[in-house]
């Protein structure tokens, strides 16, 4: 597996834009070396003519992003994923990230068992969650929504956020599965 590939893979899954220094520290490689295989990604993108996605730079940052070309069906189909109705899917991420938040997208996908990369793309994008040194949490927004003084006024928070509940879901969850495929 090349550098430039790996680069590539990270770019496409960050919500975010990533410094060289920080693909560095992931891929245990030389920063100098990083900011090479970004250079030759950055120019075989560049190349492509009729590329839908892009590599953006401003100053040491780095992200992947829908070309200028496609702008307006880019922003039309956002549109409709910011301003229609939340999935089921996005609804029970967002249920998670208010009721265990703070919490990381590796904890939220070992609760959900699903990858929800693109589910809390969407729900930064309508400004219900943020994200922060790693770790996810509802916003002001969210809270002003539903009407609430504070995310501990949720239904039944405290019973829910417990730690004990959630250990017993989840073995719950593993026991079930397990017992699924005999």
């Amino acid at each position: 597996m090349s550098l430039k590939s790996e680069i590539e893979s990270l770019l496409f899954v960050s919500p975010r834009p990533l410094a060289a220094r920080r693909l560095a520290e992931v891929l245990g490689k030389g920063k100098d070396e990083v900011k090479n295989a970004l250079d030759e990604l950055a120019a075989e993108y560049d190349a492509r003519n009729d590329s839908g996605v892009v590599i953006l730079r401003n100053g040491d940052e780095v992200q992947m992003a829908s070309s200028p070309a496609h702008a307006a069906r880019v922003k039309e189909f956002l549109k409709d994923e910011t301003f229609g109705e939340l999935t089921r899917p996005a609804l029970e991420t967002l249920t998670i990230v208010a009721y265990r938040g703070p919490l990381t997208k590796p904890e939220l996908e070992q609760i959900r068992g699903v990858n929800c990369s693109l589910i809390l793309r969407n729900l930064m994008i309508r400004g219900l969650v943020e994200s922060k040194d790693d770790t996810y949490a509802v916003t002001m927004d969210f809270v002003r929504h539903l009407g609430l003084q504070s995310v501990a006024s949720l239904p039944d928070y405290e019973s829910l956020r417990n730690e004990e509940n959630l250990k017993k879901l989840l073995e719950e969850q593993a026991v079930s599965q397990g017992t699924s495929g005999k």
